[in-house]
Order: C-alpha cells, then structure tokens, then sequence
C-alpha cells in the first residue's frame, strides 16, 4: 500500500511541475504578445487556459484521494498541503496569463507604447521569480525559495514606478488614457504573478518545514 502511495505522490509531484511549466509558458508567452504586438500568440494563450484549469483539477483531485485513502504521515501531510496550495497560485497565474493577452490583442493595432523597458523589466522578473519558486519546489530548496522572497519588493518597486510613469504620460495626453488603462490592468497582473511565484516559495518552505 505504501508503494502505491510514493508512487501516486511522485506522479501528482510531476503534475504539479507540468503545471508550472503550462502556467509559466503561458505568462511568458502573453507579455511577448504584448511586446510583439502578436494578436496570433495572444490568441494562442486565450485558447490554452482550459488545458491549464484541467489539470489543475486533476491534481487537487490526486491530492484528496491521497489524504483520503493514504492518510499521509506529517512530512507527506505538509507536502501535499502544499500542492493543493501551489496549484492554486499556478492556475491563478494562468488567468493574468490569459488577461495579459487579451489586452496585448486589443492593443496589437495600437501605436502607443508607455515606457516599454519597465514593463519588460517587471515581466522579466516576475517570470523569473515563477521558474526560480517551481525549481525551490522541485528540488525542495529553501534557500532558493528564501532568494524568490526577496526579489517581491523590486518587483513593488517596478510596478509603482512603472504605475507612475503612465498616470504622468496619461495626464499629459488624454488620447493615451483609454490605451494606458490597458496598460494598467496588464502591470497589475504581471504584479500579482509575482505575488503568486512569492505564495509558491512560502508553500515551499512550509512543505519542508521551515515557515
């Protein structure tokens, strides 16, 4: 029973990293779309979210039968405590994933482009800090995970700078402010990635109990 316990948890474990890679590809990808002014690979992150949501429910699935059939020790307990919690910040990062290309589609046609290096720069960091958390998980590092923490406060400081700027720029042009909204909504979720990488790295330190 037990070997059919460590098996079942290896394969939600490797659930929980092809989640990660779907969710982190698709933050990628949308920030791209918006950068490219690519409407095609907008579309493509749009149409990929069920995929996402599937599996998401696949593995909290896995882990309650898990909890229920196996009844895990306390290092299992915390481990798949943890996944019910890191699939949840995954999926989440699917939606700004999705909201990010929707507004990179309506954009596409749009020739104002408010301070493009600090949007880039956030979008870098925050998908970043999202591999960085997923391998802290995989490897079950807890000093990786403690180096994902402490990058959320630059990513603060980005996105207030970069919120700035577009009030400033919106302020001075009222023909930007209805493209600059757009802009708003796309640093807001790109923010909130981050958040979600900073949740995923707190999950992990849980998991090896050391938060």
């Amino acid at each position: 029973m037990r070997t059919a316990y460590h098996e079942a948890l290896d394969a939600t474990r490797l659930d929980v990293v092809r989640l990660g890679a779907l969710a982190a590809d698709a933050f990628r990808i949308s920030v791209e779309a918006l950068d490219r002014r690519d409407s095609a690979a907008g579309a493509r992150v749009v149409a990929g979210d069920d995929a996402i949501d599937e599996l998401r429910r696949r593995i909290e699935s896995s882990c309650i039968e898990l909890i229920w059939k196996q009844q895990p020790v306390a290092g299992e307990l915390r481990e798949v405590a943890a996944m019910l919690e890191i699939v949840t910040d995954l999926e989440r990062v699917g939606d700004y994933a999705v909201e990010i290309a929707k507004n990179a589609i309506k954009l596409a046609d749009n020739a104002f482009r408010p301070q493009k290096i600090e949007v880039d720069r956030i979008g870098h960091l925050a998908h970043t800090m999202l591999l960085d958390a997923m391998r802290a998980y995989m490897e079950r590092d807890g000093v990786l995970a403690d180096h994902v923490i402490a990058r959320d406060d630059e990513v603060d400081k980005l996105y207030k700078r970069s919120i700035k700027l577009l009030q400033q720029e919106m302020q001075a042009d009222p023909e930007l402010v209805r493209p600059g909204t757009r802009y708003v909504f796309v640093l807001s979720n790109i923010e909130r990635t981050g958040d979600r990488a900073n949740n995923i790295a707190w999950h992990t330190k849980a998991m090896l109990g050391e938060a």
